[in-house]
């Protein structure tokens, strides 16, 4: 017996040590590829010596003694540390994923075929200036510079996930930077999601109580719109939201819902209206979170000046920063840049659709796919004169679409032509406020409000191509609209001189949280679909409260928590249930109601990760909703996956009838609103109490509402996953100035899932004194101690010093990194 026991233990010993040995050999090959931060590296296709400073948080410092030579720096130390996440990104763009990721990925690899970004891409490399072209093919070089360094050292593979995949690594090209921008685009672009869900929503409910559910943001230009049935008689497809879903919902999709197609926030001070008597610029940009983060920063130095802020890997543009005089910063327009023109097929040839001028071809292109460990699969593009013909499943395409029609997108990023780089490049080189707006007239798509500040100006201006529209235009591009009139396809494009411009205002601030910009008529609209009407109100209370700003004031601004929204809806919802009747008996649900609206009843609409209440809002908020439409519209309300307070306020105010939504309709009885209100409390507390305990007083936000920095990969791996997923509890909302949308669905609805993953405050009374941060770390390996370092100091609302002063770059930096000509 203990001969056997002797043998057992010796046994179990040598499986630890062998798994141990085991540990070690992966995390050596996995660790060859993380970057030696301090190598010389002999590189074919520079001028010069390049030196690339990491500071102490790694974000690189570039020293060329050539433009051309920083780009190439920048591809290199791009590539160094973001290279599977740019590999990933062009494989998206290209509709090449499901080369290495199988099946999974063969509708998402369908949908980019038809919209053919990278052809698009492609030609458009000719079309830019002379200066950009030369920035590209820098890039590009520093790029595959990187990955000759990797395969001819084995520096296990260039990233982790490399070992997982096929090693082999396509050179980088210029048009793979240019198609990162259209990603970028189809990322930020919602029309199209709005459009069908207006549509669909116009076949079941009245114009009236349509208006209630997508309310016009108030202002002149709003028109009343015919049924759809009116305008297109079907048959259609039977409704099927649940395809839209799966849409938006398939492996690693990068198209969006309307209500995640973007946001973002940026404000500027003119000298006037700062303490320090210099201009002021504040800017964080929205945009779903990963891990690694979307954004890496960096600082390049240029002959016409040092720039430094957000780069997204792939591109050699700063997106988001400053320069020595110059300070920029983007938010999300809104421009209705995409329409649905539904195309009627020629019933005696369907290569043809029809118009107007008499029967056109569709121009047509079969692509083929390849499918790891499956046959390839080839489809058909198709393309009207409006643009590619999508299949009826997209965004539930087919249940808007009548007999004997295909819908068509057209869409501004859809050019061949599209000059965006050579104008985010103009504008990294720009000294002033008034060079700055001239150089943004190329950009394309997407559409952005610019922000600009130098020493002694503030302006916004709105970017990219505004289509024309018909007046006569049967839908306004609210809705799909028949092609085969003619008066419902695009005219051409607004010159950008007519793009909404402000200059210096007499206020001497400047903001915007994707609120509405323009009260212009339809055509020159922008949009009839806004980001935002909530943010904005708190961010004019808080403007308001001081005559003169400072860094610090539009720090506070940009890490604000206050909901406007539940801060206004909490006192109309519950008007009739606040301190009503005798206290119920401890353990009861009455007594559990009870002390929930004594909470709500003391509380300022602060949503801190460490409180209650706002978890006990956001929930009573999604369950009136869910009982006030669910009736009305059936599994079309599964699409409004978070609170939209313009429909709430509406209906307990009553507005045009709202309130009617509040009687359910297959009931006998007539609901009142304050029923409604008191049932969907009760609703939310027992869900809540089912998930976080019976306590409401140890119930927290934070808990609720982490932010989801998940690998796009190895995020739904076991175990893996707790090694590259980054989770933070958070404090914030889907309507606070420090936004976190929820996800809305699923057993973990309120996770937070897109917000401002760059946050950045520029002062030009003391640029030095500017700060940055992102929401992970600069790098997007693992096993580096930069992959999550800044994840904390952003978590926590602090910031990193965004410095162009090279000694103080050189301070406790990580390492020098020196790019010398090869022989």
């Amino acid at each position: 017996m203990l001969t056997a026991f002797r043998w057992t233990l010796r046994g179990f010993i040598a499986l630890i040590g062998l798994g141990l040995l085991a540990l070690l050999i992966l995390y050596y090959f996995l660790s060859r590829s993380l970057p030696d931060y301090a190598a010389t590296w002999e590189v074919p296709g520079i001028a010069a010596p390049v030196e690339i400073v990491r500071d102490a948080n790694a974000i690189p410092h570039i020293f060329a003694a050539s433009d051309t030579d920083a780009y190439y720096a920048l591809g290199f130390a791009h590539a160094q540390d973001r290279l599977w996440q740019m590999m990933l990104m062009r494989r998206t763009a290209q509709g090449r994923l499901s080369e290495i990721f199988g099946t999974r990925t063969l509708k998402t690899d369908e949908l980019l075929r038809r919209l053919d970004l990278y052809t698009l891409s492609l030609s458009s490399v000719a079309v830019q200036d002379d200066y950009t072209k030369a920035a590209l093919q820098a890039y590009a070089d520093g790029v595959n510079a990187w990955i000759g360094q990797v395969n001819a050292n084995a520096l296990g593979r260039g990233a982790p996930e490399f070992f997982l995949f096929p090693a082999q690594i396509d050179a980088w090209a210029p048009a793979d930077s240019l198609a990162i921008i259209k990603l970028m685009a189809l990322q930020l672009s919602g029309h199209l999601d709005n459009e069908v869900l207006r549509a669909e929503l116009s076949q079941t409910i009245s114009p009236a109580r349509l208006r209630d559910l997508l309310p016009d943001v108030t202002g002149p230009g709003i028109a009343a719109l015919p049924q759809y049935s009116q305008l297109m008689p079907g048959p259609y497809g039977s409704p099927l939201p649940e395809a839209r879903r799966a849409t938006l919902d398939l492996p690693l999709s990068p198209f969006p819902s309307a209500d995640m197609a973007g946001a973002s926030n940026a404000w500027a001070a003119s000298p006037a209206r700062s303490a320090a008597g210099g201009s002021l610029l504040a800017n964080d940009p929205h945009l779903g979170f990963t891990a690694p983060s979307t954004w890496y920063l960096a600082r390049l130095r240029l002959s016409t000046g040092d720039v430094i802020g957000a780069t997204i890997p792939g591109m050699p543009l700063v997106l988001l920063g400053r320069s020595e005089k110059l300070g920029w910063g983007l938010t999300s327009s809104y421009l209705d840049d995409q329409d649905v023109v539904m195309e009627k097929v020629n019933p005696a040839n369907p290569e043809q659709y029809l118009t107007p001028e008499g029967p056109k071809d569709f121009t047509s292109r079969r692509t083929i796919i390849q499918v790891k460990d499956a046959a390839p699969v080839t489809i058909t593009q198709r393309w009207s004169e409006s643009g590619p013909i999508l299949p009826g499943a997209h965004y539930d395409l087919g249940t808007v679409t009548p007999a004997g029609a295909v819908p068509a997108l057209e869409w501004t990023a859809l050019d061949g032509a599209d000059t965006t780089m050579s104008a985010g490049l103009r504008l990294m080189r720009a000294q002033s406020v008034e060079e700055g707006l001239a150089a943004m007239e190329g950009f394309v798509a997407p559409s952005q409000n610019l922000m600009l500040v130098d020493a002694s100006n503030i302006a916004m201006q709105l970017v990219g191509k505004m289509p024309m529209r018909d007046p006569a235009h049967a839908t306004q591009g609210r809705m799909p609209a028949p092609g085969w009139q003619g008066k419902n396809r695009w005219t051409g494009y607004f010159p950008y001189a007519e793009n909404l411009r402000v200059l210096n205002p007499a206020a001497g601030l400047i903001g915007n949280t994707n609120n509405k910009i323009v009260d212009a008529p339809f055509p020159r609209h922008v949009s009839f679909t806004w980001g935002d009407t909530q943010r904005i109100q708190r961010w004019l209370t808080l403007m308001k409260t001081r005559e003169v700003h400072t860094r610090s004031s539009f720090m506070e601004a940009q890490l604000d928590t206050v909901s406007p929204t539940l801060r206004t809806l909490l006192p109309l919802i519950g008007k009739d249930l606040w301190f009503t009747g005798e206290p119920a008996v401890q353990g009861t649900p009455e007594r559990q109601r009870q002390d929930a609206l004594t909470l709500l009843a003391a509380w300022n609409g602060e949503e801190n990760e460490h409180l209650p209440e706002p978890l006990i809002a956001e929930a009573w908020l999604r369950a009136i909703q869910a009982r006030l439409m669910r009736d009305e519209v059936g599994p079309l309300a599964d699409q409004f996956l978070r609170p939209a307070p313009e429909f709430i306020e509406r209906v307990y105010r009553n507005t045009d009838g709202a309130s009617v939504w509040c009687d359910v309709v297959q009931s006998a009885a007539v609901e009142s609103c304050s029923e409604i209100a008191r049932l969907a409390l009760d609703d939310a507390l027992l869900g809540l109490s089912e998930t976080y305990g019976p306590k409401i007083e140890s119930w927290r936000w934070g808990d609720a509402h982490e932010a989801a920095h998940d690998h796009p990969v190895l995020g739904e791996v076991p175990i893996l996953q707790y090694f590259v997923n980054i989770r933070q509890s958070t404090s914030g909302g889907d309507f606070t100035l420090m936004r976190g949308r929820t996800v809305g669905t699923g057993e973990t609805p309120y996770e937070n899932v897109h917000g401002g993953g760059y946050r950045g405050v520029y002062d030009f009374a003391d640029p030095e004194s500017s700060v940055f941060v992102i929401a992970t770390g600069e790098s997007g390996h693992p096993l580096s101690r930069h992959y999550d370092d800044l994840s904390e100091l952003w978590r926590r609302g602090e910031y990193v010093p965004m410095t162009l002063d090279p000694q103080l770059a050189r301070a406790g930096a990580v390492g020098v990194t020196t790019l010398v000509p090869a022989p």
